[in-house]
């Protein structure tokens, strides 16, 4: 496993409309949690105002927007996150895209999307694709990882799949989340998913949360409890 620091571990998904009130929340947990998720949410009510008050409070920021265009677009896209203190972004498309936005990385980190955790199995067959979820997960890996992305968005499910096949020496961050050591995982618009101490011990790196601590009655108490359960996972990864 990286040698990650645990309050780096949890990226908490900024999925707020309002910027002042995702600067709230940054405020009240980023002495637990230092690394935050931009969406397109957010991204598009706040601007870069919202991603400087991450960085200038010490905090780390994935930027998840999913460029996903020409190739000279997202090239272009990726240049504006130049000097920002971004640590992560993502991309999704086929090879000319990836190739175009890791020619611009100078030190930011670039995490091609593999499939969303909103499909299963059934969206596949909808959208008339015979391979399984995992096999495509598997298909869109290798090929940014060979194109020189620095890691891979995908759900927890196929994290030791792609530790498995493709080994360590790449970035896994798993959406899908949901708390949890024995009981049912709720899992709303989520399809595939899983506690973050079962994505640990399956290879994941990050593990991004955003409503089961935003909707929370102590967001402070469930952040320790996904903490502890992180700590366990990292703990029997490594036995």
């Amino acid at each position: 496993m990286h040698n990650i620091p645990l309050n780096e571990r949890i990226i908490f998904a900024l999925d707020f409309s309002d910027p002042e009130e995702a600067k709230e929340w940054v405020e009240k947990i980023d002495r637990k949690i230092k690394f935050f998720k931009v969406g397109l949410q957010l991204f598009l009510a706040g601007w870069w105002p919202v991603i400087d008050h991450i960085v200038n409070r010490g905090n780390k920021v994935m930027v998840d927007l999913k460029f996903f265009d020409i190739p000279e677009t997202v090239n272009l896209a990726v240049q504006q996150l130049k000097n920002r203190g971004v640590t992560f972004t993502t991309i999704h498309g086929n090879d000319p895209i990836i190739e175009a936005a890791v020619k611009e990385k100078n030190g930011l980190k670039i995490l091609a999307v593999t499939v969303l955790t909103s499909f299963d199995e059934s969206d596949m067959v909808e959208m008339g694709l015979t391979k399984t979820v995992e096999d495509l997960v598997l298909i869109r890996a290798k090929k940014a990882l060979i194109l020189g992305c620095d890691g891979i968005v995908s759900s927890p499910l196929e994290a030791s799949t792609l530790r498995k096949d493709f080994g360590s020496n790449f970035i896994i961050v798993t959406p899908g989340i949901r708390p949890g050591l024995n009981r049912d995982i709720e899992k709303d618009d989520q399809k595939r998913v899983a506690t973050a101490k079962q994505a640990i011990i399956n290879g994941a790196d990050h593990v991004v949360i955003g409503r089961p601590i935003s909707t929370s009655p102590d967001p402070l108490s469930t952040i320790n409890t996904i903490q502890k359960e992180i700590a366990d996972g990292l703990a029997k990864a490594t036995v």
